[in-house]
Parts: C-alpha cells; structure tokens; sequence
C-alpha cells in the first residue's frame, strides 16, 4: 500500500522544467559573453593596428564606437547571467526545502507507526511483567481451541495464584511486590513452549495456557515444575524473598469446550488447591466442585 510520503511532490516536473530552461539560459548566455569578448578584442585588435598607421580620426571614432557597442553587448550578457544564477539559487533553495519537507513526512510516517505499534502492544500486555494481559489471552485461547477441535488435540489451561504475596506489597511496598511479579513472569516464561501462552491475570494472578498437552500425567509434571520455579529464592535489593503458588487445571476437552468454562474451572481447582495447600489441582479430580 502507498503512502502520500512515498509520491513524487506535485511540483516536481514543474521544477524539474524550470531548472533545464535556467541551464539552457546559462549556457546561452555564456555563449554570448564568450563571443562579445571575441569582438571586443577583434575591435581592439583593429584600433590599435589603426593607431599604429596613423589613420584618419574619423575611423578611429567608428572603431571606438564599436567597441563601445560591444562592451555593452557583454555589459547585458553579464546582467543576463546574474539573472540565471539569482534563478539557479532560488531553484535549489526550493530544492532543498522539497528535500526538507519530505524527510519531514518520512520522519512523521516512521514516529506515527512506532506510536501505533506501542500503543497496540501497550493494550495487549501487562504493564509491570510485560506479559501478554488477558484480553490477549483469551484471543489466544479461542484459537488454541480452534486448533484443538480440529485436530483433536487436548488444551490445558491453568490458573496460578501467589499465596500470601499481599503481605509483600503491605511490608515492603508495591515497587518491591512489582518486581517480584517481574521475578516471577520470568521464570514462568523459562517453561513456555512454542504455541503456549503464560499472562498476568490481575494482581498476584497469572494464567498459563498449555496447548497440545497429551495427557493429565505431562500436565501435572508442567504445573509442579512451574510451583518448584516460582518458589526458589527471589533476591531484591539485599532482601530474600520466597513465593509460593497454588495451581488450579482445566482441561479440554473433560472440563470444557469454551473459554469461559475452561477459565471458571481452572479458577476453581485453583481455589481448592489453596485449600488442600498439596500440589497442583485438576478440576476433574475434585469431589464436589
């Protein structure tokens, strides 16, 4: 697709006219000038072998007046040619500004798209973790689901909550809580596989969707080595700092076949995992969910 910073400016051929008429002028009149000199110094060539004979005064008067003629000749030759180059230096002047004004609308185009592309990823990604937010996920989500009824695959997805991480923010204030969520996101996306997505919720919530997941036994082992990560030692500014996570599991096609059920399922597990404080929990191994 074109952009208006791509086309030649409108005024272009008609400069472009201008400046070929102006090097044709100067050419002219360099021509002219170069053959008032030849004349000039004929003329004088000729007086002074006059001169030199001692001819009558009235030639000489004629021979003067010629050369008169000719140094006005080059007198209005020199004027034509400042003429020229007063038009060459405004044709480039203009030039230039062309010039300007297009690495103008080059510079405009390039800022205004680095301002679309960050305002786009601004509102698909969370602010403090950089992760995607949960719009995003959910889109990401409906494909994977897409994906998954039509080659009959199993999706899981999971919903990882941080126990007790209000107290950090209480203690130490929300700049620390903030970056060991950005702790936290990184070691989430160190077991991030291509296809899956890992996404800050909200708060102290994060969710994590598992695509191609072939059985309960490969989602289990995922979910306890995402709780064996989160849990090592988060070091900030001198301060240890030890987080712990309860995981809730949905599973489609067993749990759901919408995103909606999927995510109110996992919510659920997520919550009976808090209570039982025993690991990752699948929402189909719930008594009475």
């Amino acid at each position: 697709m074109s952009t208006d910073a791509n086309k030649p400016a409108a005024g272009a051929p008609h400069q472009t006219a201008l400046l070929h008429r102006a090097l044709d002028m100067s050419e002219q009149v360099h021509e002219k000038v170069e053959q008032a000199a030849t004349d000039l110094s004929a003329v004088n060539a000729v007086l002074k072998d006059e001169i030199a004979d001692g001819v009558p005064l009235a030639k000489i008067e004629l021979a003067l007046s010629q050369s008169e003629m000719v140094e006005s000749k080059v007198q209005e030759a020199a004027a034509e040619l400042v003429d020229v180059n007063d038009a060459l230096a405004e044709e480039i002047d203009e030039r230039h500004q062309l010039e300007d004004q297009l690495s103008n609308s080059h510079r405009a185009l390039s800022e205004s798209r680095a301002r679309e592309r960050t305002s786009s990823h601004d509102a698909l990604h969370d602010a403090v973790t950089g992760l995607p937010n949960l719009t995003l996920f959910k889109d990401r989500l409906h494909n994977g689901l897409a994906q998954a009824k039509r080659h009959n695959w199993r999706l899981a997805v999971m919903f990882i909550d941080l126990d007790e991480f209000k107290s950090i923010n209480d203690t130490h204030g929300h700049e620390t809580g903030d970056r060991v969520l950005r702790a936290v996101a990184q070691r989430l996306q160190t077991v991030v596989r291509a296809g899956d997505t890992v996404s800050r919720r909200s708060g102290d919530e994060f969710l994590f969707l598992m695509s191609e997941a072939k059985d309960e036994s490969s989602v289990g082992a995922l979910a306890a080595k995402i709780v064996s990560n989160i849990a090592e030692v988060c070091e900030i500014d001198g301060e240890k700092f030890t987080v712990k996570a309860s995981i809730g599991i949905a599973l489609y096609p067993e749990d759901g076949c919408s995103p909606q059920e999927l995510l109110k399922h996992a919510d659920t597990a997520m919550y009976a995992a808090k209570q039982q404080q025993n690991g990752p929990v699948l929402y189909g191994r719930i008594a009475n969910p």
